[in-house]
C-alpha cells in the first residue's frame, strides 16, 4: 500500500478553504492508502507563537482535524514535534543542502519581502523540514496546492542526493497528489486570492465560526455596483461568492442567482444572506463534533499518543536505516 503524508500548520483554526480543498480527500484517502496526516506545529516556530498560542493552535488543528472526518484508527494523525526523529532527519538533509538553492526557493522570497524583520534560518530551511516529514515516512504521494509544489520538487532532490552521495536507492521519490480529479479551491471573500488565515481576518470562514460569525463575514464580503449589461462576465470578487456557493448551495439556488446576474436583477444583499444561511448548514455538523471533541481531553490525549507510537515506529526505522547509511555505526 502506497503511503501517503500531509500536514497543516498549527496557525490555529482551519476554514473552508482547508477542509473542501484538503480535509475532504484526506477522509477519502485513509480507506486506501497508508496515511499519516500531522500537525506541524515546528514549522510554526518560524514566526515565534508564544507558549500558550503553541499549544491552543495545536490543540485546535487537532480536534477539527477529528471532527471534519478523519479516523484516528485508519490515519496516523501526530503532532510533528512528538516524532523527534523528524528534527534528526532534518539535521542530516541539511548537511547537503545549499545555500543558493534555498535562498532561491520562491516561498522564501516572499516572506522575507512580506516580513524583512523576520528573516530566519527557519525559513530559509522551511524545504529541508518539508522534506524530512515527507521522506522520514518514505511516501510517495503528497497532497500539496500550487503553492507548494516547487518545496515537493526540492524534497525529490534532497532524497536523491542522499542516495546519490551514499550509493544506496533509499529514499524514494514523492509526487503532487490529489485523490479528486479536480482539486476544489475555496476563494476568500476578500475579493482577491484563495481563503487564507494569512491573507486577514475577513477572508476567511472557519469551521468553528458560529452562525452569527458567518452572517457577519459572509455580509462584509466584497461585491461591486452590480452588471450593468446581460450576460457580461462577473469581476473576480463576485465570482468569489459564486464559487464558495458551488460548494454549500443547491445547484438550484447557485442557478437561481446566476441567472438574476445575467438578467441584470441580482441583489447582492439577497446573494450574500443565503449564501451565509447554506455555509452555516454545511458546517453546523462539524462545528457540533468540534464543540464535543474540544471538551473530551481524555480522548484528545488518547489520539495523540496513538499516533505519536505510531509515527515515531515509522520514523525510527527510518532513521536506524540512515543512520546505519551514512556510517552512524555503534562499536
Amino acid at each position: 500500500m502506497e503511503t501517503v503524508v500531509s500536514g497543516i500548520r498549527s496557525t490555529g483554526n482551519l476554514h473552508l478553504g482547508n477542509y473542501y480543498g484538503a480535509i475532504q480527500n484526506f477522509v477519502k484517502m485513509q480507506y486506501e492508502y497508508n496515511c499519516f496526516f500531522f500537525i506541524a506545529d515546528l514549522h510554526s516556530l518560524t514566526t515565534h507563537p508564544t507558549p500558550e498560542n503553541l499549544h491552543g493552535n495545536v490543540k485546535q488543528v487537532l480536534v477539527e482535524y477529528l471532527a471534519a472526518g478523519i479516523d484516528p484508527e485508519k490515519a496516523t494523525i501526530y503532532i510533528q514535534s512528538d516524532v523527534p526523529e523528524i528534527s534528526e532527519l532534518y539535521l542530516y538533509l541539511n548537511m547537503n543542502a545549499y545555500l543558493g538553492e534555498l535562498e532561491r526557493s520562491t516561498s522564501f522570497k516572499d516572506k522575507v519581502r512580506a516580513n524583512p524583520e523576520n528573516v530566519n534560518a527557519g525559513l530559509l530551511t522551511y524545504p529541508v523540514l518539508m522534506a524530512a516529514d515527507i521522506i522520514i515516512h518514505k511516501a510517495t504521494k503528497v497532497p500539496v496546492g500550487k503553492d507548494q509544489e516547487q518545496h515537493l520538487e526540492m524534497a525529490r532532490t534532497f532524497a536523491n542526493r542522499f542516495n546519490r552521495l551514499y550509493k544506496n536507492e533509499y529514499f524514494p521519490e514523492a509526487f503532487a497528489f490529489n485523490f479528486s480529479a479536480n482539486l476544489v479551491k475555496i476563494p476568500g471573500l476578500d475579493g482577491k486570492g484563495k481563503m487564507g488565515k494569512s491573507e486577514g481576518e475577513g477572508n476567511a470562514v472557519y469551521l468553528s465560526d458560529s452562525p452569527e460569525a458567518i452572517r457577519k463575514k459572509v455580509m462584509r464580503a466584497v461585491t461591486d455596483g452590480g452588471p450593468t449589461s446581460e450576460n457580461q462576465e462577473k469581476p473576480v470578487e463576485i465570482q468569489n461568492l459564486f464559487d464558495i456557493m458551488k460548494v454549500v448551495s443547491s445547484t438550484e439556488t447557485l442557478k437561481h442567482f446566476d441567472n438574476l446576474y445575467n438578467n441584470c436583477q441580482i441583489r447582492y444583499g439577497d446573494l450574500k444572506k443565503q449564501l451565509a444561511e447554506d455555509i452555516i448548514i454545511a458546517t453546523t455538523p462539524i462545528r457540533e463534533r468540534i464543540n464535543d471533541i474540544a471538551n473530551d481531553v481524555d480522548y484528545l490525549r488518547k489520539v495523540a499518543g496513538l499516533g505519536a507510537e505510531k509515527a515515531r515506529e515509522s520514523a525510527g526505522k527510518t532513521i536506524r536505516e540512515v543512520r546505519e547509511i551514512i556510517g552512524f555505526r555503534r562499536f
